[in-house]
């Protein structure tokens, strides 16, 4: 690990200033990724600012929804009490995502900001990997990659966000607030994650120096019908083969009237299946239009070589979801 300076910001603009008086300075939540990529000397940060010392509230808004601090520990918002009744997509995400104590450490904007598990990325001397050296070439396109992208990935770049409780957020149209050295702004969760395109080096939406001060979910009263589901390799601590987020609203008839769902697992952001909640809306909730919206969801995945199962594992998963949310009996869903 190379030397670097510490400083602790107490609120946001005092992060800001630390931030633009410090050259290469990073912004500390919890450690849990950062840490780990110092000690790889895949982060090199000349400075870090620490920002646990900013508010970690979560207050609940006129109309009801929540604005949750960014330094607001992940054990924290999975336990609060109207994140648990109003969304409980979000606490299974989070419950699933780590082991306790990383939960107990990681920030949420520490969580939305965390990169990539993918092995080359991590062999930062030894592998040719776009995300380090723009130009060199990513081995896991012919690699290792069963665990990497089927969706909206690139030649460059085939690596996955590794974050469950993005995919949940995504899911609720979730909008992080931000701050920088030209003001406040917002900005859809789903827009801050970039595709790889042809500079996966660029990861976020972000400007030099913005700092992540808050999320802010919606209201969305029918969300209390909402789960998440996350298959990987072992019932331990593991990132997602695919994982699924999913909010059902049924009208009397019981027809869908809304739904939200989002994907893990996919690709290089938490991917947002718009094209399958459009093809549910105003459809009866059966097993066949679930199957339906499914096959919509993976229409345009490209797998690689050894990832292939993902289509079929992502939409069984997103079947077997909606039909547990809209409560069919189990011999409608095999």
């Amino acid at each position: 690990m190379i030397p670097f300076s510490y400083v602790r910001a107490h609120d946001a603009a005092e992060a800001l200033r630390m931030a633009s008086a410090m050259p290469q300075a990073k912004y500390l939540g919890g450690g849990t990724n950062l840490v780990d990529l110092m000690r790889e000397s895949i982060e090199r940060p000349a400075s870090l600012v620490d920002v646990t010392g900013l508010p970690a509230g979560i207050e609940e808004l006129p109309g009801g929804g929540l604005l949750i601090g960014a330094a607001v520990r992940n054990t924290a918002l999975a336990s609060h009490a109207i994140v648990r009744k109003r969304y409980p997509v979000l606490a299974r995400a989070i419950v699933a995502g780590a082991s306790a104590q990383i939960r107990n450490m990681a920030t949420v904007g520490g969580n939305i900001l965390q990169r990539t598990r993918c092995t080359y990325f991590y062999d930062a001397d030894g592998a040719h990997c776009n995300k380090h050296r723009p130009g060199e070439g990513c081995d896991a396109q012919d690699g290792f990659h069963r665990n990497h992208a089927i969706l909206g990935a690139s030649q460059h770049c085939v690596a996955t966000h590794p974050s469950d409780m993005c995919v949940a957020l995504v899911a609720l149209d979730a909008v992080v607030h931000l701050r920088g050295a030209n003001g406040e702004r917002t900005l859809p969760l789903a827009q801050l994650h970039r595709l790889p395109g042809d500079r996966p080096d660029i990861e976020t939406e972000l400007g030099p120096g913005e700092l992540i001060s808050a999320v802010e979910i919606p209201a969305l009263p029918w969300a209390t019908r909402s789960s998440y589901r996350k298959v990987r390799d072992r019932a331990s601590y593991a990132f997602a083969l695919v994982s699924v987020a999913a909010a059902l609203d049924l009208d009397e008839g019981g027809k869908v009237r809304d739904v939200r769902i989002a994907l893990g697992g996919v690709a290089h952001k938490p991917w947002r299946a718009t094209e399958a909640e459009d093809a549910l809306r105003g459809q009866p909730a059966d097993a066949e239009c679930f199957r339906r919206a499914a096959e919509a969801a993976l229409q345009h995945a490209q797998p690689l070589r050894d990832n292939g199962f993902k289509v079929e594992l992502a939409r069984r998963t997103i079947a077997a979801v909606l039909s547990e949310l809209a409560e069919l009996p189990a011999k409608e869903t095999a």
